[in-house]
């Protein structure tokens, strides 16, 4: 009994199995059934350069273009085979007995013989089938088919190598004896007849490889070497095109072109060159506007141009070609990348670094030129405001001096004979003469002496300014040395404010005080004008005289100390003070002391 029920066990997993792999060969039927079959046909070898290409691009760029994906399949004609009728049937029924129940939904022939199959031997596997073709040139145009027609620009790789090398005289062809290569030289020897007789052709068609190799050793100095294609040589042995290219531009003693660009990495210097990935993404996208629905026969065919100029440009620094004869367009190849582009991220950071720290130091240097010039102006300042300093003192000091000899000399003196005179009446004669005219006399001269101390006082201490103002104290001043000195002293005073600050009030008295003094001491002058007056935000003061003058453009003596005094009293209010004098014709000092902004704008709306 256990051994029957394993036996029915392994029976039913059997079963199950077998059903899976059915459902799995139905779904992988369902899959083909609704993915797009694509069937490419050239006629080249398997391993040419187009073939490489067309299979590396064309499933990609359908995959992409499609949602329901591509089998994709490749067969290649051999072009030299061709025009036998019974390889034509043998090729044929190859194709059928390997796609034998196969329904392809596009055909994409890549040639003209391609396309020549399709339409006259395709039979019973490719009849209704879509066609997108390439060709090189114009060729029949089958029933329901599309195409592109690029014709090749071989003359354009002359006129590049004749713009690249002016002294061009002589081009030697190279071609094999394929169909193919005969192909090739046929539309050569149709395109370059326009350079005769200016350039002299020669086409070394269908040699021996080792008679083509003593022919290109020894060309002359003004001709190029012009590569078509070799797939067989004259001796009948077959190569892959570009590594035949590789042996001629080897053997060559002058440079190589060619027209396609699978040759650029080939030892050329370059040409007018077919771009094949273009070609290849040209033909896909035709390939396809079929297979998302559109008819073939509705889409007409498009004539393009797929050359692009292209040159090495180690091939260009081999034959010492200048790079400034490159046409502007050209694309220039495998050009070694300068120290600039190599490292052009580390070059500008290091020049912004260099520039910040030049700027840092830049900034460093004229931050130490200020802070010098300013200890400069600094010790200057001191300097200036020591000798100041000392100047005010020295002026003190004379000014004590002077006082001090009219408190001996006058004041002193006149005390000594009041008390003289005051002692004799105390003598036994008394009273000389009539006692009250004696007693006024006396009197008069002790109220003399109490005015000159007063105004002494007043000299050595500037209280009349505070207490009178500027405009009064400034008046009396001069009203009162009038009558000392016996000396006309016109004052007037426009727009002056009764209320300035006390440091403006005794700068300006004192200057005055100096002015007028010095006037009376040393002028010799009998008239005087003294004029104050507000202008301007500043308080102007101008002392002027009729006296001997000097000559103020000559160095200061000694005997002008209180000139310079008064001119540093004048700057330490921010002010500044002018002398005008020329020898006998006076003496003007004119003084500006600023107010305060506040100040300045309340005087002004004062007057």
């Amino acid at each position: 009994m256990p051994i029957r029920s394993r036996q029915s066990f392994g029976a039913w997993w059997l079963l199950v199995v077998a059903a899976w792999a059915a459902l799995a060969v139905v779904d992988s039927a369902l899959a083909a059934d609704v993915q797009k079959q694509v069937l490419v046909l050239y006629s080249t070898r398997r391993d040419a350069q187009i073939a490489v290409v067309g299979d590396r691009d064309l499933p990609r760029i359908l995959e992409d273009g499609l949602s329901e994906g591509v089998d994709f399949y490749s067969e290649y004609i051999d072009r030299a085979r061709f025009p036998d009728p019974e390889y034509r049937k043998v090729f044929s029924d190859f194709l059928h007995h390997k796609y034998q129940g196969q329904r392809f939904d596009i055909v994409i022939a890549m040639s003209d013989i391609a396309v020549q199959f399709v339409d006259r031997t395709g039979g019973e596997l490719l009849r209704e089938t879509p066609i997108v073709y390439f060709t090189n040139a114009s060729v029949p145009r089958p029933a329901n088919s599309t195409g592109i027609v690029a014709e090749l620009k071989l003359a354009d790789t002359v006129a590049l190598a004749a713009r690249l090398q002016p002294n061009l005289r002589q081009v030697f062809v190279v071609s094999g004896i394929d169909p193919g290569d005969q192909q090739y030289e046929q539309q050569a020897r149709a395109q370059l007849k326009s350079f005769e007789p200016g350039l002299t052709i020669t086409y070394l068609s269908g040699l021996p490889t080792k008679e083509l190799d003593s022919r290109l050793a020894t060309l002359p100095a003004d001709s190029i070497v012009y590569f078509l294609n070799v797939s067989r040589d004259g001796a009948g042995a077959n190569f892959n095109p570009l590594e035949y290219l590789d042996h001629v531009a080897n053997a060559a003693s002058v440079p190589t072109y060619s027209w396609v660009d699978s040759a650029i990495n080939h030892g050329v210097v370059g040409g007018s060159m077919k771009s094949q990935e273009a070609q290849t993404a040209a033909v896909a996208a035709l390939a396809l506007r079929v297979l998302r629905g559109e008819p073939a026969d509705g889409i007409p065919l498009s004539f393009t141009d797929l050359s692009v100029r292209q040159v090495d440009w180690r091939q260009l620094r081999r034959w010492g070609i200048s790079e400034a004869r490159v046409p502007a367009g050209t694309l220039v190849r495998f050009r070694e990348p300068s120290a600039w582009d190599r490292y052009r991220e580390y070059i500008v950071g290091a020049i912004v670094l260099l520039l910040a720290q030049a700027a840092l130091i830049g900034g460093l240097l004229v931050q130490a030129s200020r802070r010098r010039k300013a200890e400069v102006q600094l010790r200057e300042s001191q300097s200036e405001l020591h000798t100041a300093y000392a100047r005010l003192i020295g002026a003190e000091e004379m000014e004590r001096s002077r006082i001090a000899r009219d408190l001996h000399d006058n004041i002193g003196q006149r005390l000594a004979a009041l008390t003289m005179e005051l002692d004799t009446l105390k003598g036994p004669s008394g009273f000389r003469t009539d006692p009250q005219r004696q007693i006024r006399g006396l009197a008069n001269q002790a109220g003399e002496l109490a005015h000159d101390i007063q105004s002494i006082s007043h000299v050595l201490h500037g209280s009349s300014v505070d207490q009178l103002g500027l405009r009064l104290a400034s008046s009396g001043f001069c009203r009162d040395l009038s009558k000392k000195q016996k000396l006309k002293i016109d004052f007037g005073s426009d727009d002056l404010p009764d209320h300035l600050p006390s440091n403006v009030g005794q700068c300006l008295f004192r200057v005055l005080q100096e002015a007028v003094n010095n006037t009376v001491k040393h002028s010799g002058a009998s008239h005087v004008t003294v004029a104050l007056r507000y202008a301007q935000g500043a308080i102007h003061l101008e002392v002027m005289d009729d006296g001997i003058g000097f000559d103020s453009r000559a160095p200061m003596r000694r005997a002008a100390l209180g000139l310079i005094s008064m001119r540093e009293r004048v700057g330490l209010e921010g002010g500044n003070l002018s002398i005008e004098s020329t020898p006998g014709r006076g003496t003007i000092v004119r003084a500006r002391v600023p107010l305060p902004s506040a100040e300045g704008t309340t005087m002004r709306a004062a007057g």
